[in-house]
Protein backbone atom coordinates (compact mmCIF):
# COMPACT_ATOMS: atom_id res chain seq x y z
CA UNK A 1 0.00 0.00 0.00
CA UNK A 2 1.12 3.44 -1.36
CA UNK A 3 1.76 6.43 1.77
CA UNK A 4 -0.37 9.26 0.78
CA UNK A 5 1.66 12.04 -1.18
CA UNK A 6 2.75 14.79 1.51
CA UNK A 7 2.49 18.14 0.92
CA UNK A 8 4.67 20.21 -1.00
CA UNK A 9 7.38 21.82 1.10
CA UNK A 10 6.14 25.61 1.48
CA UNK A 11 2.50 25.14 0.56
CA UNK A 12 0.87 24.81 4.22
CA UNK A 13 3.14 26.88 6.05
CA UNK A 14 2.65 29.93 3.77
CA UNK A 15 -1.00 29.45 4.14
CA UNK A 16 -0.98 29.14 7.69
CA UNK A 17 0.43 32.12 7.88
CA UNK A 18 -1.81 34.42 5.34
CA UNK A 19 -4.99 32.94 7.76
CA UNK A 20 -2.62 34.48 10.85
CA UNK A 21 -2.11 37.56 9.09
CA UNK A 22 -5.51 38.01 8.21
CA UNK A 23 -6.13 37.08 11.63
CA UNK A 24 -4.18 40.08 12.85
CA UNK A 25 -5.31 42.42 10.48
CA UNK A 26 -9.07 41.84 11.40
CA UNK A 27 -8.11 42.41 15.07
CA UNK A 28 -5.98 45.33 14.36
CA UNK A 29 -8.74 47.07 12.11
CA UNK A 30 -11.18 45.96 15.26
CA UNK A 31 -9.02 47.56 17.82
CA UNK A 32 -8.49 51.04 15.90
CA UNK A 33 -12.58 51.21 15.51
CA UNK A 34 -12.88 50.24 19.00
CA UNK A 35 -10.24 53.10 19.63
CA UNK A 36 -11.73 55.75 17.32
CA UNK A 37 -14.88 55.05 19.09
CA UNK A 38 -14.36 55.30 22.07
CA UNK A 39 -12.39 59.00 21.36
CA UNK A 40 -15.97 59.71 19.66
CA UNK A 41 -17.49 58.80 23.23
CA UNK A 42 -14.44 61.21 25.12
CA UNK A 43 -14.36 64.06 22.85
CA UNK A 44 -15.75 67.11 23.58
CA UNK A 45 -18.57 68.51 20.67
CA UNK A 46 -16.25 71.14 19.48
CA UNK A 47 -13.37 68.17 18.89
CA UNK A 48 -16.38 66.38 17.14
CA UNK A 49 -17.26 69.11 15.29
CA UNK A 50 -13.81 69.72 14.20
CA UNK A 51 -13.23 66.31 12.77
CA UNK A 52 -16.34 66.13 10.83
CA UNK A 53 -15.75 69.77 9.41
CA UNK A 54 -12.61 68.22 8.39
CA UNK A 55 -14.11 65.41 6.99
CA UNK A 56 -16.47 67.55 4.77
CA UNK A 57 -14.06 69.43 3.36
CA UNK A 58 -11.85 66.21 2.38
CA UNK A 59 -15.37 64.22 0.68
CA UNK A 60 -15.60 61.82 2.79
CA UNK A 61 -19.42 62.84 2.96
CA UNK A 62 -20.69 59.09 4.69
CA UNK A 63 -18.00 59.21 7.68
CA UNK A 64 -18.84 62.94 8.03
CA UNK A 65 -22.66 62.50 8.60
CA UNK A 66 -22.41 60.05 10.69
CA UNK A 67 -20.11 61.79 13.02
CA UNK A 68 -22.45 64.66 13.06
CA UNK A 69 -24.99 63.03 13.77
CA UNK A 70 -23.59 61.59 16.85
CA UNK A 71 -22.44 65.16 18.14
CA UNK A 72 -26.12 66.16 17.39
CA UNK A 73 -27.59 63.43 19.27
CA UNK A 74 -25.09 63.74 22.26
CA UNK A 75 -25.03 67.52 22.31
CA UNK A 76 -28.28 68.80 21.01
CA UNK A 77 -28.04 72.17 22.66
CA UNK A 78 -24.60 73.02 22.15
CA UNK A 79 -23.94 76.23 19.72
CA UNK A 80 -21.31 73.78 17.74
CA UNK A 81 -24.54 71.50 17.38
CA UNK A 82 -26.75 73.83 15.45
CA UNK A 83 -23.97 74.59 12.97
CA UNK A 84 -23.45 70.50 12.89
CA UNK A 85 -26.94 70.70 11.29
CA UNK A 86 -26.25 73.42 8.81
CA UNK A 87 -23.70 71.51 7.96
CA UNK A 88 -25.41 67.88 7.95
CA UNK A 89 -27.99 69.38 5.09
CA UNK A 90 -24.69 69.86 2.56
CA UNK A 91 -23.23 66.43 3.70
CA UNK A 92 -26.78 64.71 2.88
CA UNK A 93 -27.01 66.89 -0.33
CA UNK A 94 -23.68 65.90 -1.31
CA UNK A 95 -23.89 62.31 -0.23
CA UNK A 96 -26.78 62.17 -2.80
CA UNK A 97 -29.44 61.39 0.34
CA UNK A 98 -32.18 63.91 -1.43
CA UNK A 99 -34.60 63.21 0.99
CA UNK A 100 -32.55 63.71 4.27
CA UNK A 101 -31.08 66.80 3.39
CA UNK A 102 -34.96 67.94 3.02
CA UNK A 103 -35.88 67.43 6.25
CA UNK A 104 -32.32 68.50 7.82
CA UNK A 105 -33.38 71.88 6.10
CA UNK A 106 -37.08 71.84 7.42
CA UNK A 107 -35.91 70.78 10.52
CA UNK A 108 -33.68 73.49 11.08
CA UNK A 109 -36.32 75.86 9.62
CA UNK A 110 -38.33 74.67 12.09
CA UNK A 111 -36.42 74.57 15.53
CA UNK A 112 -34.32 77.67 14.43
CA UNK A 113 -36.52 80.57 13.03
CA UNK A 114 -34.17 83.56 13.75
CA UNK A 115 -31.09 82.06 13.37
CA UNK A 116 -28.80 84.21 11.24
CA UNK A 117 -27.47 81.66 8.65
CA UNK A 118 -31.30 80.04 7.81
CA UNK A 119 -30.94 81.64 4.48
CA UNK A 120 -28.78 78.94 4.03
CA UNK A 121 -31.19 76.45 4.84
CA UNK A 122 -33.86 77.97 2.45
CA UNK A 123 -31.27 78.03 -0.31
CA UNK A 124 -30.36 74.38 0.05
CA UNK A 125 -33.52 72.98 0.57
CA UNK A 126 -34.41 75.04 -3.10
CA UNK A 127 -30.95 73.17 -4.29
CA UNK A 128 -31.89 69.90 -3.95
CA UNK A 129 -35.33 70.41 -5.00
CA UNK A 130 -33.88 72.45 -8.23
CA UNK A 131 -34.63 70.92 -11.35
CA UNK A 132 -31.36 70.26 -12.80
CA UNK A 133 -29.70 70.98 -16.13
CA UNK A 134 -29.71 68.97 -19.40
CA UNK A 135 -26.87 66.55 -18.95
CA UNK A 136 -24.33 66.22 -22.31
CA UNK A 137 -26.33 63.17 -23.62
CA UNK A 138 -29.58 65.57 -23.42
CA UNK A 139 -27.58 68.25 -25.19
CA UNK A 140 -26.61 65.90 -28.02
CA UNK A 141 -29.36 64.52 -28.73
CA UNK A 142 -31.65 68.03 -28.42
CA UNK A 143 -33.81 66.27 -25.69
CA UNK A 144 -36.90 68.96 -25.03
CA UNK A 145 -37.15 69.65 -21.71
CA UNK A 146 -40.44 70.90 -22.26
CA UNK A 147 -41.73 67.82 -22.47
CA UNK A 148 -40.77 66.33 -19.01
CA UNK A 149 -42.81 67.00 -16.53
CA UNK A 150 -41.07 69.58 -13.63
CA UNK A 151 -40.82 67.77 -10.98
CA UNK A 152 -40.24 69.69 -7.60
CA UNK A 153 -39.62 72.98 -9.44
CA UNK A 154 -42.22 74.55 -7.89
CA UNK A 155 -41.18 73.55 -4.44
CA UNK A 156 -37.36 74.50 -5.62
CA UNK A 157 -39.39 78.25 -6.48
CA UNK A 158 -40.67 78.70 -3.63
CA UNK A 159 -37.30 77.92 -1.50
CA UNK A 160 -35.15 80.36 -3.64
CA UNK A 161 -38.20 82.83 -3.16
CA UNK A 162 -37.70 82.91 0.38
CA UNK A 163 -33.94 83.88 -0.21
CA UNK A 164 -34.48 86.17 -2.40
CA UNK A 165 -37.63 88.26 -0.59
CA UNK A 166 -36.65 87.59 3.20
CA UNK A 167 -33.20 87.88 2.95
CA UNK A 168 -32.17 89.99 -0.16
CA UNK A 169 -28.47 90.76 1.45
CA UNK A 170 -27.68 86.98 1.44
CA UNK A 171 -24.47 85.57 -0.22
CA UNK A 172 -27.11 83.21 -1.73
CA UNK A 173 -29.73 85.41 -2.86
CA UNK A 174 -27.67 86.37 -6.43
CA UNK A 175 -27.43 82.86 -7.07
CA UNK A 176 -30.91 81.58 -5.98
CA UNK A 177 -32.56 84.47 -7.82
CA UNK A 178 -30.77 83.23 -11.44
CA UNK A 179 -32.05 79.94 -10.66
CA UNK A 180 -35.67 80.73 -9.79
CA UNK A 181 -35.17 82.69 -13.45
CA UNK A 182 -34.63 79.22 -14.98
CA UNK A 183 -37.29 78.04 -12.87
CA UNK A 184 -39.73 80.43 -13.74
CA UNK A 185 -39.24 79.71 -17.77
CA UNK A 186 -38.92 75.71 -16.82
CA UNK A 187 -42.57 76.22 -15.90
CA UNK A 188 -44.07 78.33 -18.41
CA UNK A 189 -42.34 76.19 -21.47
CA UNK A 190 -44.32 73.24 -19.72
CA UNK A 191 -47.79 74.64 -19.21
CA UNK A 192 -47.41 75.83 -23.23
CA UNK A 193 -46.36 72.15 -23.98
CA UNK A 194 -49.60 71.26 -22.29
CA UNK A 195 -52.01 73.99 -24.11
CA UNK A 196 -50.01 72.20 -27.67
CA UNK A 197 -51.16 69.30 -26.62
CA UNK A 198 -54.79 70.43 -26.17
CA UNK A 199 -54.57 72.31 -29.39
CA UNK A 200 -53.84 69.26 -31.31
CA UNK A 201 -56.80 67.43 -29.89
CA UNK A 202 -59.27 70.07 -30.30
CA UNK A 203 -59.42 70.93 -26.41
CA UNK A 204 -59.26 74.56 -27.16
CA UNK A 205 -61.15 75.95 -24.32
CA UNK A 206 -58.71 73.99 -22.29
CA UNK A 207 -55.53 74.95 -24.43
CA UNK A 208 -56.73 78.54 -23.48
CA UNK A 209 -56.93 78.06 -19.61
CA UNK A 210 -53.48 77.22 -20.26
CA UNK A 211 -52.11 79.72 -22.44
CA UNK A 212 -53.97 82.03 -20.10
CA UNK A 213 -52.39 81.12 -17.24
CA UNK A 214 -48.78 81.50 -19.06
CA UNK A 215 -49.40 85.05 -19.96
CA UNK A 216 -50.80 86.01 -16.68
CA UNK A 217 -48.28 84.24 -14.27
CA UNK A 218 -44.94 84.17 -16.41
CA UNK A 219 -44.89 87.96 -18.29
CA UNK A 220 -41.32 88.07 -20.03
CA UNK A 221 -40.62 84.25 -20.34
CA UNK A 222 -39.52 82.71 -23.72
CA UNK A 223 -42.57 80.66 -23.85
CA UNK A 224 -44.80 84.07 -23.73
CA UNK A 225 -44.41 84.35 -28.32
CA UNK A 226 -45.60 80.42 -28.29
CA UNK A 227 -48.55 80.93 -25.50
CA UNK A 228 -49.84 84.30 -27.60
CA UNK A 229 -49.68 82.05 -30.75
CA UNK A 230 -51.86 79.38 -29.43
CA UNK A 231 -54.48 81.95 -27.73
CA UNK A 232 -54.88 83.19 -31.60
CA UNK A 233 -55.21 79.88 -32.83
CA UNK A 234 -57.69 78.55 -29.96
CA UNK A 235 -59.76 82.02 -30.64
CA UNK A 236 -59.96 81.44 -34.35
CA UNK A 237 -61.12 77.82 -34.33
CA UNK A 238 -63.72 78.61 -31.27
CA UNK A 239 -65.09 81.40 -33.88
CA UNK A 240 -64.38 84.32 -31.12
CA UNK A 241 -62.14 86.47 -34.09
CA UNK A 242 -62.41 89.94 -32.39
CA UNK A 243 -60.32 88.44 -29.30
CA UNK A 244 -57.87 86.77 -31.80
CA UNK A 245 -57.25 89.93 -33.55
CA UNK A 246 -56.49 91.71 -30.51
CA UNK A 247 -54.35 88.99 -29.46
CA UNK A 248 -52.53 89.43 -32.75
CA UNK A 249 -51.77 93.19 -31.61
CA UNK A 250 -50.38 92.52 -28.59
CA UNK A 251 -48.53 89.88 -30.75
CA UNK A 252 -46.99 92.02 -33.01
CA UNK A 253 -46.40 94.79 -30.29
CA UNK A 254 -43.92 92.18 -27.72
CA UNK A 255 -42.69 90.29 -30.81
CA UNK A 256 -41.57 91.79 -33.99
CA UNK A 257 -41.62 89.71 -37.44
CA UNK A 258 -37.82 89.69 -37.30
CA UNK A 259 -37.72 88.35 -33.38
CA UNK A 260 -40.87 85.58 -34.18
CA UNK A 261 -38.36 83.12 -35.95
CA UNK A 262 -37.63 80.02 -34.14
CA UNK A 263 -34.04 80.11 -32.76
CA UNK A 264 -31.89 76.94 -32.73
CA UNK A 265 -31.18 76.83 -29.27
CA UNK A 266 -33.67 76.71 -26.48
CA UNK A 267 -33.25 78.85 -23.14
CA UNK A 268 -32.73 75.79 -20.87
CA UNK A 269 -29.26 74.96 -22.76
CA UNK A 270 -27.67 77.15 -20.42
CA UNK A 271 -29.98 77.16 -17.45
CA UNK A 272 -28.71 76.58 -14.13
CA UNK A 273 -26.40 78.63 -11.56
CA UNK A 274 -23.31 78.96 -9.75
CA UNK A 275 -22.40 75.66 -7.99
CA UNK A 276 -23.25 75.35 -4.22
CA UNK A 277 -21.08 76.43 -1.65
CA UNK A 278 -20.38 74.85 1.81
CA UNK A 279 -21.99 76.35 4.51
CA UNK A 280 -20.14 79.53 6.35
CA UNK A 281 -19.30 78.69 9.76
CA UNK A 282 -20.35 81.54 11.24
CA UNK A 283 -23.36 82.85 13.59
CA UNK A 284 -23.42 79.35 15.27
Amino acid sequence: MSSPIPPTRGTAAPHAARVLLVALGALVLGACSLHSKKEDLLASPEAMYGRAAKMLQEGAFEPAIKLYESLTARFPFSDVARQARLDLIYAYYRAREKESAIDAADTFIRENPTHPRIDYAYYMKGLVYFERAPNFLERWFSVDLSERPPQDARKSFDAFARVVTQYPQSDYAADARQRMVYLRNRLAEYEVHVADYYVRRGAYVAALDRTRYVVETYDGAPAMRRALELTITCYRKLGLNDLAADTEKVLALNFPAAEQKLRKKHWWWHGGGAAPAQPASGGA
